[in-house]
């Protein structure tokens, strides 16, 4: 099978490898200055909040998801020993595709190699090494006051407080989203995550699942930052975060939302505030427009929707390729029946890397 998968930015290379299932799974990262040295501790932290195994709406397996890093000249490795694999638990379905996933088109690309076991490298699994070069991105971020913070804004028609139902730049809203990253479950809004929850578990109870929409707000990106056609800041960002298994769509600012309204009532006017400073009087484009960052006049903005997750206990049409017939499945296992709340620290790591991938080579 494929030894990884490589990110290849302007100024960063990142190559992912292992399985679900494997001993290992990790990442090199190549165009790191010489200065970035990772703070465990932060990696840690970050590291735990996508860590399955802890809650009702997550997969019960449970991994330490412990960090180890390593550097050799310009190449910093990290990586994960997988420690509570049961490749088992799909014996009896290896030659029955599970719906909507990728076993069926992994034999496309690679024969008899695809793995036999999980996801392999299609496994949510492997956000995990994502999330350490991430961690690292993050860091870098924050040493220069930008904050890139999501949070679960829809998850089986319960909608969280979002940032669109406040100011461009409201600070109260800022303040109660930096919050999130401090919570067991990622809303905004306490009350409305206790729904979803409740919604999360009808899922889980009925054999079933759910899916969900993660708002991600970027506040002090510097302005200028980006470029037309293909160097737009969007086409960077859409391009990691459709990495991320389960991602289905993404939009900036208001997105399909805005397909419905004129240009009179989606254009975003400038104005001069209280203050005498410069900022926009909505924020419809996502602070970005002409694929270019606009600084402190409106943050970045956008939204992924994520898949609900296909493997269900429920039973599922599927055939058996060994003996080309129809059959149904039930799959066994441990799978989360949300993977949404742990997808936000993903978010933020994917767009993390994007953004400080860009801001190096305007340094």
């Amino acid at each position: 099978m494929s030894s990884g998968s490589t990110y290849q930015g302007d100024a960063l290379d990142i190559m992912i490898y292992g399985e679900s299932h494997s001993e290992a799974i990790g990442v090199y990262i190549n165009g790191l200055p010489d200065d970035v040295v990772p703070d465990p501790a932060r990696t840690a932290a970050f590291m735990a909040r996508r860590a399955p195994g802890k809650n009702a709406w997550s997969t019960p397996r449970k991994e330490p998801d412990e960090v180890i890093f390593e550097r050799n000249g310009a190449m910093l490795h990290g990586y994960i020993m997988n420690t509570n694999t049961k490749p088992k638990d799909y014996a009896s379905i290896i030659n029955c595709p599970r719906p909507s996933h990728a076993d069926y088109a992994a034999r496309l690309l690679y024969g008899d190699e695809a793995s036999k076991s999980g996801g392999g490298i299609f496994s949510g699994r492997m956000t995990a090494p994502l999330c350490i070069a991430g961690s690292i991105a993050l860091q870098e971020l924050n040493k220069r006051g930008i904050q890139v913070c999501a949070h679960l804004k829809k998850v089986a028609g319960v909608s969280d407080d979002s940032y669109f139902g406040h100011g461009v730049n409201d600070e109260e809203f800022r303040s109660r989203l930096l919050m999130v990253a401090e919570k067991e479950f990622p809303a905004v809004d306490d009350a409305r995550g206790e729904l979803m929850k409740e919604k999360i578990e009808e899922a889980r109870m009925e054999g079933d699942s759910v899916g969900g929409i993660i708002e991600c707000v970027v506040y002090g990106y510097p302005e200028g930052i980006g470029g037309p056609i293909f160097d737009g800041i969007e086409a960077k960002l859409a391009q990691i975060l459709y990495a991320i298994p389960a991602v289905k769509g993404v939009e900036f600012g208001n997105g399909f939302e805005g397909s419905d309204l004129k240009g009179s009532e989606n254009n975003d006017a400038f104005t001069f505030d209280e203050n005498g400073d410069l900022t926009l009087k909505t924020n419809h484009s996502g602070g970005i427009q002409g694929g270019i960052s606009l600084g402190d006049i409106a943050p970045i903005v956008f939204d992924v929707a994520m898949k609900p997750t296909p493997s269900i206990s429920k039973e599922q049409e599927t055939v058996d390729l060994a003996s080309h017939k129809n059959t149904t499945i039930k799959i066994e296992g441990r799978h989360d029946p949300c993977v949404a709340p742990r997808a936000v620290p993903v978010v933020e790591a994917a767009a993390a890397i994007a953004l400080y991938d860009l801001l190096l080579v305007s340094m």
